[in-house]
């Protein structure tokens, strides 16, 4: 039998940047202001139909939000015990610093870029030009914008 004082410790509570920017992402401004901007997106900038547009914007961020709830914290904890843990001990900072919520930002907006484009590509059967994902990554830039702005008008809500 083992005892308790053998088992190394496991903290639930571990909160880092990228867990509460996926959370946030998951909020109603983001997710509002992001189908507003990947629709018109879609729609005047790709040259699909209104309609068509609507329907391409909802199913790439129903995929996107669900892949993202899991993909953006993992990645971001990824950064945390890589990157982050050699910034943390050359600038003796803690993880709610600049570096990490500027590679946080990076890391929302990547990610869902990533998914929405394949969806985009391999779903619809859109070609993909550089510029088109740059536009993609935009309009995503927005959203993850906006959930990064939600810290500041309400901090505590996390």
């Amino acid at each position: 039998m083992v005892s308790t004082s053998q088992v190394p410790y496991v903290f639930a509570d571990m909160i880092w940047p990228a867990a509460i920017v996926g959370e946030r992402l998951r909020s109603v401004v983001p997710i509002t202001a992001g189908l507003a901007v990947e629709w018109l997106a879609l729609w005047l900038r790709f040259g699909l139909s209104w309609k068509k547009a609507i329907v391409v914007d909802v199913v790439m961020n129903v995929i996107s939000a669900a892949v993202g709830a899991f993909a953006i914290p993992l990645l971001g904890l990824v950064w945390e015990v890589g990157p982050g843990v050699v910034i943390y001990k050359l600038f003796n900072i803690g993880t709610f610093n600049p570096i990490t919520w500027s590679a946080t930002f990076a890391i929302a907006v990547l990610t869902t870029t990533a998914i929405e484009a394949t969806v985009v590509k391999i779903g619809f059967k859109i070609s993909l030009s550089a510029q088109r994902v740059c536009i993609l990554l935009a309009a995503n830039s927005v959203s993850v914008a906006l959930a990064f702005v939600s810290f500041w008008t309400n901090p505590r809500n996390f």
